[in-house]
């Protein structure tokens, strides 16, 4: 069984020694920074904190909805002093594995995508060429034309090679019967992450997973997922920042994706925050998903105060 991991909060000392042990912070975002528009209480400071002590911090998100140029905006927004190159999302690692690592022929070069403008903002970075998205035409109900040229092929885009799902506020019947004849003809089946559900609002929503279950079930075979907890991920992220591993703690707020995200990276800690979706009876429920090694009850508590146990 692992150990019980240790609680920060109101521990002036014991969060001294944890944050002189790394070098490198990787951050999710949604119910950790904030939930919605909602900035929990001392974010900004507690990121200064860091900084000035010499510490790197790494946005990494799962949240495919928004580019990385996009987050940025909602940093600013917030009053959150960032670079663009501060985040690592799921649709620029998405973006990264199609261009450089899956290297799509010339003649299945297209990917199809279930997902928003985040998704395709970042295609566009890695100049991969796509269809389906935002775009209007696949918002819409099916027609008696469509069931028939979805059926033949005769609507179907031939250059297609990948299908990439993400999160999706406008998945429909006519965007999964196209991924869905994709697939069937052999397109690669990609994931931007597999989150069931996300934090907005102080609530819970359905997340990226939600949307890839059904054309999974269509397809008979599972995504690669290209987020967390994917060590797909990971290896991008230590490629692009160099960082040393034994010095780099990942602080999220779920146990499936950000702690075991960690974990299985090796990373030298894992810090869970109570203001998200995973409360501590999940990890010491039988069966967990991962157990981390430091928990508080939200950031801002790195600060050196707290509001106990």
């Amino acid at each position: 069984m692992a150990q019980a991991p240790k609680y920060l909060t109101g521990d002036p000392s014991a969060i001294n020694a944890f944050v002189d042990q790394f070098d490198v912070f990787l951050i999710d975002c949604d119910g950790v920074l904030w939930s919605g528009d909602h900035l929990f209480d001392g974010v900004a400071e507690t990121l200064g904190l860091l900084r000035s002590k010499g510490k790197r911090t790494v946005f990494v998100t799962n949240n495919s909805t928004k580019s990385r140029p996009e987050y940025l905006k909602k940093f600013a927004k917030l009053g959150i002093p960032a670079d663009v190159e501060d985040i690592f999302g799921s649709a620029y690692s998405a973006a990264i594995y199609i261009s450089r690592i899956l290297k799509l022929p010339p003649s299945k070069n297209k990917v199809f995508v279930l997902g928003e403008a985040g998704i395709e903002n970042e295609l566009r970075t890695e100049n991969i060429p796509f269809i389906g998205g935002t775009d209007s035409n696949y918002r819409r109900d099916m027609t008696p034309e469509d069931w028939q040229g979805i059926a033949d092929g005769s609507l179907l885009d031939p250059d297609v090679g990948c299908v990439l799902a993400g999160l999706d506020f406008h998945v429909n019947y006519l965007k999964l019967s196209h991924a869905h004849q994709y697939l069937r003809r052999g397109a690669v089946f990609l994931a931007t992450n597999l989150d069931p559900t996300f934090p907005m609002n102080h609530n819970f929503f359905p997340g990226a997973g939600s949307i890839v279950i059904p054309l999974s079930n269509m397809a008979g075979e599972k995504p690669l997922a290209l987020g967390k907890p994917s060590q797909a991920m990971m290896d991008a992220i230590e490629g692009k920042f160099k960082l040393n591993r034994a010095r780099t703690c990942m602080i999220g707020d779920r146990l499936d994706t950000d702690i075991k995200f960690g974990i299985e990276g090796q990373l030298g800690g894992t810090l869970a925050v109570l203001s998200g979706v995973s409360k501590k009876a999940d990890w010491e429920a039988e069966g967990a998903a991962a157990v981390p090694a430091f928990y508080v009850d939200q950031l801002g508590d790195l600060r050196g105060g707290g509001t106990g146990a």
